[in-house]
């Protein structure tokens, strides 16, 4: 990744329906890292191009307008560029940030994409009953954290997995999981599950693939279902792993789905008001980890796919 300064001029040219803004906060999430590899199958996001500022989700104010539903002054969230500020020229794709009185911050993360993916991903895609057992792979990362916690909510029984002792300390003193383990030091991942869930797991949220799902398919009870949010052990690898277990698939009547936020963010108004309200009553808690400066946006990239980061990763560009 390069650093390039250049001037720009703060106003969108008369009569653009472009929005330019100026970048508050930008975060580092997973699907960056397939971004950055080329894939033969069209319904993923685009890749980057080289040499182009990286597209990223961040919070950012209008600078100016063209378009006739934003105003100079406004808070927004949305696909934006990993620079100081940005012209926007589509910007439908933006959402109005409705509760300021919260950590702008948040909508990087529980109030923006990560939440839209955990919400979406838990209660459309795995359907949850009260009583369900439920796991969490890569469960202190952005998305995993908001998992285990609406599935408490929803009156479920939730194990983790993470990796380092600090963050299942963090799932079970925190976010609440009724159990947790560290991946790291289980020898064998089978009976570290049957471990936990002596009766089957009944909802699998998938975000990291490889021997962790290989291991969850053997204790999945019938009917169990699987929602598929990411991989990220298999991201870096030449060769994907395989999955020989996959017909659990078929003997236990398992429905594994894969899911992408964009198709939920037509719901993001009803969404919004509800992981509002769940965080002023204190229902839900959220972790940040918090870098300053847009020159250590590369750095926070691999802290994020090094393990090393705890919550939520982000970057402060600019102070409001």
């Amino acid at each position: 990744m390069e650093l390039v300064t250049a001037t720009v001029r703060l106003a969108v040219p008369p009569g653009s329906a472009s929005v330019m803004v100026k970048n508050l906060y930008v975060a580092c999430d997973p699907y960056m890292r397939n971004r950055m590899s080329e894939h033969n199958d069209a319904a993923y996001i685009e890749q980057f191009v080289p040499g182009e500022v990286l597209g990223i989700f961040g919070v950012s104010k209008v600078v100016s307008s063209g378009h006739p539903d934003f105003k100079a002054g406004d808070l927004v969230w949305g696909l934006t560029g990993c620079e100081e500020y940005s012209v926007i020229t589509h910007p439908e794709s933006l959402f109005k940030i409705n509760h300021p009185e919260l950590p702008l911050s948040y909508y990087t993360g529980v109030l923006g994409m990560p939440g839209v993916t955990a919400y979406a991903g838990f209660f459309d895609v795995s359907k949850p009953k009260k009583g369900d057992y439920v796991f969490v792979s890569a469960a202190s990362g952005a998305v995993g954290q908001l998992v285990g916690q609406l599935a408490k909510i929803a009156g479920c029984y939730v194990v983790g997995s993470a990796g380092s002792d600090e963050k299942v300390s963090l799932l079970k003193t925190k976010f609440g999981f009724d159990d947790a383990f560290n991946y790291k030091k289980e020898q064998d991942l089978n009976a570290t599950l049957k471990r936990c869930f002596p009766l089957g797991i009944d909802i699998y949220f998938e975000n990291v693939g490889g021997a962790m799902l290989d291991a969850v398919l053997l204790n999945m009870r019938m009917h169990g279902r699987i929602a598929v949010c990411g991989m990220i052990s298999q991201y870096n690898l030449e060769k994907p792993d395989g999955a020989p277990n996959l017909f659990c698939l078929v003997a236990k009547r398992i429905r594994m789905e894969g899911f992408m936020v964009l198709d939920y963010f037509s719901t993001y108004t009803k969404f919004e008001e509800e992981m509002a309200g769940y965080l002023k009553e204190g229902k839900i808690t959220f972790v940040e980890d918090v870098v300053e400066a847009i020159e250590k946006v590369p750095a926070a990239l691999i802290r994020l796919f090094s393990g090393r980061n705890v919550g939520k990763q982000l970057v402060i560009i600019a102070r409001e």
